[in-house]
């Protein structure tokens, strides 16, 4: 069994998340470096009597990692060696701690790249423990797209590998897909396999600002349906341009705005393609097309887009920070944006929304004080009741952790009850991550509970 460290000053380091949501000091942190590694805590732990978190990069953003006090953490920031690229195939294999920065610096020299693109400079693990996606999720799919196979350590002791690094398989049941997305409370991922894609040779960019949310909106899914080569495509509201002026001291269109990405294998395709889109978004009363053509135009037109939350941060000192993160039908995108101004501004809270237009995922930032706190829930409880009224999700990447628990029944009915079933059959312990995504001790008690 590794060492344990159980100094407070590094124990406090894991009390709080990427929101600064706090949690208790945990029993104590363990490095593995591979599979035996975590073999070994993991029957230390069960032996003991000991849950544990596994914790990779620590962005998430729904409390996955906090800690009621007597768990032990699993830090797997140190199992981050890139174990194979197989370019003829369109693979990685990696530790479960290597960062998808790490993984596409190593994959570009082959002229690839691992696609999924959350923003935050994520652990793979961690990526596939809570399904993330991201900016280029419209093209190119999410987590569960893009992870082939893996190898888990199950509460037994066991180490099993789970999916085959091949295109497509009719082999089973899809047993690699249940720990895509479970938050650790399943096993813990000690593998993966990826799939890695080309890097486009042309890749235009535009930033496109409109009247209202509706106009690019509308402008957003006829592109979609015109099967446009499309692989980024954001949503930003006239708050958070305006929040980016201020911090990047830009002067841009204080207006609803779309950030695109079209790809290409020719100049003549990607040109061709990027005046189609041209044409309509001023059907759709463009006020203002900019495009951005060369790498350094590219990426810094794409820096105004990620460094929202930052901007959102700076415009708003010393106040904490809610996510909310619904995803929605494209019919109804308009009108989860409507909503959730409305209700901003009903409350008081000076919000600011974005998303993931493409596949319909709207994020919302609240900034908040402790006076503001109680408005800022409800706000967030509102936002995810309506999704969920017009047929989304609570959720769409940052997953159900501790926040969202109560929406899981409103939206999986009896599903709920085989997610229960599942967790009992490969956790019988309750080692792995409880409290988290379900509440197995209080279902256990009231068969009712949602």
């Amino acid at each position: 069994m590794l060492e344990i460290d159980t100094r407070p000053v590094v124990l406090d380091q894991y009390t709080i998340d990427e929101t600064g949501r706090s949690g208790r000091r945990p029993r104590g942190v363990v490095y593995p470096s591979g599979v035996e590694d975590v073999v070994s805590v993991v029957e230390w732990a069960r032996e003991n009597g000991t849950p544990i978190i596994a914790r990779g990069a620590g962005t998430s953003l729904e409390g996955h990692l906090l800690a009621r006090g007597d768990e032990l953490i699993v830090d797997l920031s140190q199992a981050n060696t890139i174990l194979g690229i197989a370019p003829e195939d369109f693979t990685a294999t990696v530790q479960p701690g290597v960062t998808r920065t790490q993984l596409n610096a190593a994959a570009a020299e082959y002229g690839l790249q691992f696609t999924v693109d959350p923003g935050a400079d994520a652990s793979l693990g961690g990526m596939a423990a809570t399904n993330a996606s991201g900016t280029t999720t419209v093209r190119y799919g999410g987590m569960r797209a893009n992870v082939l196979a893996l190898q888990a350590v199950f509460a037994d002791g066991t180490v099993s590998r789970l999916g085959r690094a091949v295109r497509k398989s009719s082999s089973g049941y899809d047993l690699k897909d249940l720990l895509i997305g479970s938050a650790g409370t399943l096993g813990l991922i000690t593998e993966l396999t990826v799939r890695l894609h080309p890097i486009p040779e042309w890749i235009h960019s535009l930033r496109i600002s409109f009247p209202t949310v509706a106009e690019a909106v509308d402008t957003a899914v006829e592109m979609l349906g015109l099967a446009l080569p499309v692989s980024r495509l954001e949503l930003v509201d006239a708050p958070s341009m305006a929040a980016i002026n201020a911090f990047r001291g830009t002067a841009y269109a204080e207006s609803p705005a779309l950030f695109v990405d079209i790809e290409s294998s020719s100049a003549a395709a990607v040109t061709a393609n990027e005046q189609e889109i041209q044409r309509i978004a001023h059907a759709h009363n463009a006020i203002d097309v900019t495009t951005a053509r060369t790498h350094g135009d590219r990426h810094a037109l794409w820096e105004d887009r990620h460094n929202l939350y930052f901007a959102v941060k700076a415009a708003n000192p010393g106040r904490q920070f809610l996510i909310t993160d619904t995803a929605v039908p494209y019919s109804r995108i308009a009108a989860a944006v409507d909503t959730a101004t409305r209700l901003g501004t009903e409350l008081g809270l000076n919000i600011t929304v974005a998303g993931h237009i493409g596949d319909g995922n709207v994020h919302t930032i609240v900034p908040y004080n402790e006076d503001e706190y109680a408005g800022a829930q409800v706000f967030s409880d509102l936002v995810v009741r309506h999704a969920l009224e017009v047929g989304g999700t609570a959720t769409g990447e940052h997953g159900i952790g501790l926040t969202k628990k109560k929406y899981l029944r409103e939206e999986h009915g009896s599903g709920v009850d085989l997610m229960l079933a599942v967790k009992r059959a490969l956790d019988p312990f309750g080692l792995f991550n409880p409290g988290k995504v379900l509440d197995v001790e209080s279902e256990d008690a009231d068969p009712s509970y949602s």
